[in-house]
């Protein structure tokens, strides 16, 4: 039995993983979908302090509190910068680490540095609310921005989706033990077309050691795949 953190990205929350999260407990594996400070069901408590390290703390204290081991965390998009973060807060509990079309960060870098002018493009889109400047807005279509087309599944985003804190975004990351996180695994399971926008020595060395896969899907591969990417999930578990 294996124990997954699965870890959304930006404007979702533990929601987007519920079809996933049900094929890995039928398989009878633990997971955990945690949903990030001041997002989906956690809305209640945003504010203007709430930034990338909030979101890393979150995890981070999830794994100790509920004292996990061994740990297969999982991020994806924005959740990339975020298990990068918990995993070196919490390097002796983490067995794997995977990129779920997520980025990929060195130490310093926000998700800004990372995924540059996509990141930058959402930003006049937002809106400031209550001192929080927030982006990736809510709608009947948001979903399409994720790769989403069937109408049903845009209707069941376009009533979970919620604003993300623009401050997460340009937050860099603060790295405390690089040496014991990046001895720890890393698979890489991307959409196929993302495949050439990414650093090629990482995609390379992830190929040659059998820690890549690609699924030819829209960014929210774990709505529109869930079966693909479950099932590259237990293969990581028996890696």
């Amino acid at each position: 039995m294996a124990t997954y953190v699965l870890v959304h990205g930006g404007g979702h929350g533990g929601w987007c993983y519920q079809r996933v999260a049900r094929l890995l407990r039928r398989a009878g594996h633990d997971v955990y979908t945690p949903t990030l400070s001041g997002l989906a069901d956690r809305a209640h408590v945003l504010g203007p302090g709430i930034g990338l390290h909030t979101h890393i703390d979150d995890v981070a204290e999830l794994i100790n509190h509920e004292d996990l081991r061994e740990v297969i965390l999982v991020g994806h998009s924005y959740g990339g910068m975020v298990v990068t973060g918990a995993a070196d807060r919490t390097h002796d509990r983490i067995g794997k680490l995977v990129y779920l079309d997520a980025a990929t960060p060195a130490n310093g870098q926000s998700l800004v540095d990372v995924a540059g002018p996509y990141i930058e493009a959402v930003r006049p889109l937002g809106a400031v609310v209550d001192g929080v400047e927030l982006v990736l807005q809510p709608g009947a279509d948001a979903g399409m921005l994720y790769g989403i087309t069937d109408p049903d599944d845009l209707r069941w985003m376009a009533e979970r989706l919620t604003a993300h804190p623009w401050r997460c975004f340009e937050e860099p990351l603060d790295l405390r033990n690089e040496d014991e996180l990046w001895a720890i695994p890393q698979f890489h399971i991307v959409c196929t077309v993302t495949l050439a926008t990414r650093d090629p020595e990482l995609i390379a060395k992830a190929r040659a050691a059998g820690r890549l896969w690609d699924i030819d899907t829209g960014h929210d591969l774990m709505i529109t795949e869930p079966q693909a990417v479950t099932d590259c999930l237990l293969e990581v578990a028996t890696a």
